[in-house]
């Protein structure tokens, strides 16, 4: 959604400059922070007009599992006084764009049928760098209607080497 990413920008870009020595930590935090409040129970609670800025704060920093650092809780206080407690997640995802850009790396998510053990992640990592060229950030994800094999989106790539997707392409093929 435009209007989301729109303002969203403003939030990502100056917690990005304000948090350059510490992009690793903050990138935890909001993460964090981005979970809990995508939960549509707290959207509505927050949306209450009998609720006041103080109460949302304190239940969104009461269900975080760590304790926020003090840049965390004055960047919170900031999105909920001015009503943007929604447009956390997308503020999150425009910083860890930021973040990967300054790195070099992305963010790939990895769906797999069955779940990957750790070696078969580092060199399935390594394949896939070399691939898209550059570093990869993985996260795992399972769907049993791959069959087998894996589905790899990094952004907009899409690498889909699962037997679903092989299936597929034998019926057109064979349809056709």
């Amino acid at each position: 959604m435009a209007e989301l990413a729109t303002i969203a920008r403003p939030y990502a870009e100056a917690l990005f400059k304000a948090s350059t020595a510490d992009l690793s930590g903050a990138a935890a935090w909001l993460d964090e922070l981005a979970a809990i409040a995508s939960n549509a129970q707290l959207q509505q609670y927050a949306g209450n007009p009998g609720v006041t800025s103080k109460q949302t704060f304190d239940v969104v920093a009461g269900v975080c599992k760590t304790k926020l650092p003090i840049a965390a809780e004055n960047f919170l206080r900031a999105v909920i006084d001015n009503g943007r407690l929604s447009v956390l997640p997308e503020i999150a995802n425009q910083f860890r764009a930021l973040k990967n850009a300054q790195s070099g790396s992305s963010d790939a998510t990895v769906y797999s049928a069955f779940a990957l053990d750790a070696a078969a992640l580092a060199d399935l990592s390594v394949t896939l760098e070399k691939r898209f060229g550059r570093k990869l950030s993985l996260t795992v994800e399972l769907q049993s209607d791959l069959i087998g094999g894996v589905c790899v989106v990094v952004g907009d790539e899409v690498l889909d080497t699962s037997v679903k997707a092989r299936l597929e392409q034998m019926k057109v093929a064979l349809v056709s």
